[in-house]
């Protein structure tokens, strides 16, 4: 048992450091809320997904703890650990209750992505006032929707080779 929950932990590890690379190699600045866009949602949502609610869960809050830390928006690092945690853990729960189809994966990637939109609107309207919160939301829903987009595209391949033992 301990040795399977350190193999658990290496992959979140690693998975994280995956997702942080990816991001950063794209990243939108958007003015209007001082933030930015990135592709860390296929991370986040892969992760969550092939390994559920722990790794989801670790990948996307370590991920977009480091992300903002690293790309010099220290502001919103606590943010972001809270609400792609959150995002992460809701999509690998909700999608290991559902069966294997890419179809099913829809509602779990729906809530996870209304999560990340819902979440940075209100910490930005808590930073920055409401018309900033609203702003934020069409960029979010944009990042949320591309990712949901790859994340389709690749998760069903990516799960013919799923490593089963972890």
């Amino acid at each position: 048992m301990r040795g399977n929950n350190l193999k658990q932990n290496v992959l979140a590890a690693i998975l994280t450091a995956m997702t942080v690379a990816l991001s950063i190699l794209v990243i939108i600045p958007v003015p209007a809320t001082n933030g930015f866009v990135t592709l860390c949602e296929v991370g986040i949502y892969t992760s969550a997904i092939l390994f559920g609610p722990k790794v989801g869960s670790i990948v996307g809050g370590g991920s977009g703890f480091l992300i903002d830390i690293l790309t010099g928006y220290p502001i919103w690092c606590v943010f972001s650990l809270i609400i792609h945690g959150s995002e992460g853990f809701v999509v690998g729960y909700l999608s290991s209750q559902q069966n294997s189809s890419l179809k099913s994966m829809f509602i779990p990637l729906l809530i996870g992505s209304a999560i990340m939109v819902l979440g940075y609107c209100f910490a930005t309207m808590l930073l920055f006032g409401w018309p900033a919160g609203l702003a934020s939301i069409f960029s979010n829903c944009l990042q949320v929707l591309f990712g949901t987009g790859v994340t389709l595209a690749i998760i069903g391949s990516l799960k013919k080779i799923r490593i089963h033992s972890i």
